[in-house]
């Protein structure tokens, strides 16, 4: 936005506002003020960020992947991801995986300030996926994101400069969202019980490998 325009959308968020006190009193003010800030609301839930996600610079050539797990990681996804991996290696070193699980908690948790609990369950979660794939050969790194996978997504990639981003799970909001803001390519990794779900075919048991590259929108 142009330096210029701060002011303009300042002031026509704040003048009837103020009119509205003016003219009104309290009860007036007090309706204009919530109706203004309601339609800041759905403004910003209508039309989300569009700008390309920044992303470390890397310092060598090795591919680097930064899967993040929307669920708990199970031997038949440990066994997705390690072909990707594999994928990856043919053009060079073994890529760099770094799991990333976003700490959720329950209503009575954020209400208590207690976030150690989500905490505990993400990390369980990393140290399941973890195991899976050190059992495979594959060392990883693992790391406790925010709860909002979107922005946990966001915040790692500006210190960790990924090549992929595979999402693990049922993450179809987190996929819309970032897809078309991610310069590298994006990996959907589910469970084939979860595709049956979305797709009439019956899927094959075990996990299902899902290669999705989007353009960038411009505006």
């Amino acid at each position: 936005m142009a330096a210029w325009k701060l002011p303009l959308v300042v002031s026509a968020i704040a003048l009837p506002i103020v009119a509205g006190f003016y003219v009104g009193g309290p009860g007036l003010g007090m309706a204009v003020g919530a109706f203004a800030a309601a339609t800041i609301i759905v403004l910003a839930v209508r039309k989300p960020p569009l700008e390309q996600i920044a992303i470390a610079a890397a310092p060598d050539s090795r591919a680097r992947l930064l899967v993040v797990l929307g669920s708990a990681l199970e031997a038949s996804g440990a066994l997705a991801i390690a072909a990707l991996v594999e994928d990856a290696a043919l053009a060079g070193a073994l890529p760099e995986v770094l799991l990333l699980a976003p700490c959720r908690s329950s209503f009575a948790e954020r209400w208590t300030s207690d976030l150690e609990p989500g905490r505990q369950r993400a990390q369980a979660d990393l140290d399941q996926g973890a195991a899976l794939l050190a059992n495979l050969g594959l060392t990883t790194a693992a790391r406790v994101g925010d709860e909002n996978t979107v922005q946990m997504t966001e915040d790692t990639l500006r210190d960790f400069a990924a090549t992929e981003l595979v999402l693990v799970g049922d993450q179809t909001a987190a996929e819309d969202a970032l897809a078309c803001r991610l310069p590298i390519q994006l990996h959907r990794v589910r469970p084939a019980s979860e595709e049956a779900k979305a797709q009439p075919v019956p899927a094959q048991p075990g996990m299902s490998i899902q290669r999705t590259i989007r353009p960038l929108r411009t505006s």
